[in-house]
């Protein structure tokens, strides 16, 4: 974790303990280095002013502070000391050396299928202690969760604690990453231990592609897409992802529980351990579907493509008041004998007997018999014959 010089304004000591360097700063207040009369390092944060002026903010502090103080595990970082009554309240948990997740990501890349899984079984199981004390954490991100050399901690309890019963602001700001935030988050629903399995499950996509499960953009759009679009998670291995699409549910009845995803990345991060294959069937992977601006390109080719592939439309029948399956012209017949075939020239019925009627046979001499008759007409009566004589 990076450490910066204290500036002018920085107190030097708060409470019982003395301040050494800045560790960072949030919308809600700056967090410091600092140490007790015994040496033990804290990680020490003080409320901004107009925070403190806020009775409400306040009361809601000094719940869940006392909430805090319930939680017994190794994945939190413990609660050393608070002042809920200072004019600038401030609690102190155990300091966690190492980096966190977001920077270890931002330096080396994305982390193996194995590195997730352990990582995030342990955050898991702190989660489990958690909400076990009846506390969400609310803005659980990379950011806040730092690499130990004795295993991930969670960190940075107290402002999701005090501003998350109210929706996404609080006095004007903005509360947690909309990148993390879960969709209930962002509609001002209530938030319960579903809420920080969300923000889990994005948090191990981030682990595995080195970017968030919803792209880049302005708070609007990243919010727009938690709650209207589909997590992006290509990227994200096998074995890994039908886990983290199941964080990512829009419905927190749909998310598995806390309890439930522990178990199962504890199952995933063994078995890459070791390299052995998975026994569960393989889960189709869907094709990601475009977001922002994309997204309106997609529903045109997808339309474009249902245009192309669907069939050649039915022909209409005629408008003859005829059902359309009378529409069609009657099946062609052989015709009947003596009818003529639906196209054909009408034949007289005798000259249709003549044609098919066999021609005559010739028989011998009768050719010359009929030229004897012939010869006979063209010469005329015979006049050598009288009639009843004279006299």
């Amino acid at each position: 974790m990076a450490m910066m010089r204290l500036r002018r304004e920085d107190p030097r000591v708060v409470g019982s303990f003395r301040l050494h360097r800045r560790l960072g700063a949030g919308g809600m207040g700056v967090v410091y280095l600092g140490s007790d009369r015994r040496g033990q390092r804290v990680a020490l944060k003080v409320i901004r002013p107009d925070l403190a002026e806020d009775q409400e903010f306040r009361s809601r502090f000094a719940r869940e502070v006392s909430a805090a103080r319930r939680i017994r595990g190794g994945c939190t970082a413990r609660l050393v000391a608070a002042d809920l009554d200072a004019d600038r309240p401030w609690f102190a948990t155990q300091y966690v050396p190492g980096p966190s997740l977001h920077d270890k990501v931002n330096e080396e890349g994305p982390l193996s299928a194995a590195q997730t899984a352990s990582i995030g079984a342990a955050l898991a199981e702190g989660l489990l202690a958690v909400h076990d004390a009846g506390v969400v954490h609310r803005d659980l991100k990379p950011s806040n969760i730092l690499l130990s050399p004795k295993g991930p901690r969670i960190i940075d309890f107290g402002i999701a604690w005090a501003t998350g019963a109210s929706t996404l602001t609080h006095v004007g700001t903005a509360v947690g990453s909309p990148g993390f935030l879960a969709p209930e988050q962002v509609r001002g629903a209530a938030v319960t231990p579903a809420t920080d399995v969300f923000a889990l499950g994005a948090t191990l996509a981030y682990a595995s592609m080195a970017d968030s499960p919803f792209g880049q953009g302005s708070s609007e759009v990243m919010l727009y897409r938690v709650v209207h679009e589909e997590p992006q998670l290509m990227a994200v291995p096998d074995a890994l992802a039908p886990l983290v699409h199941a964080c990512l549910a829009k419905d927190p009845e749909e998310r598995p529980s806390t309890l439930q995803l522990s178990l199962r990345l504890k199952e995933i991060a063994a078995r890459e351990a070791h390299g052995l294959p998975d026994s569960r069937p393989p889960v189709a992977r869907q094709p990601d579907r475009p977001s922002g601006q994309r997204a309106a390109q997609y529903a045109e080719q997808r339309t474009e493509r249902r245009t192309l592939q669907a069939p050649a439309p039915r022909p209409q029948a005629p408008a003859t008041g005829r059902h359309p399956d009378q529409a069609r012209p009657p099946a062609q017949r052989p015709p009947r004998a003596g009818r003529p075939a639906p196209g054909a020239r009408a034949v007289p019925p005798v000259a249709a007997r003549r044609a098919a009627e066999p021609p005559p046979v010739a028989r011998p001499g009768a050719r010359r018999a009929r030229a004897r008759v012939r010869a006979r007409g063209r010469a005329g009566p015979d006049r050598t014959g009288g009639c009843c004589g004279s006299g």
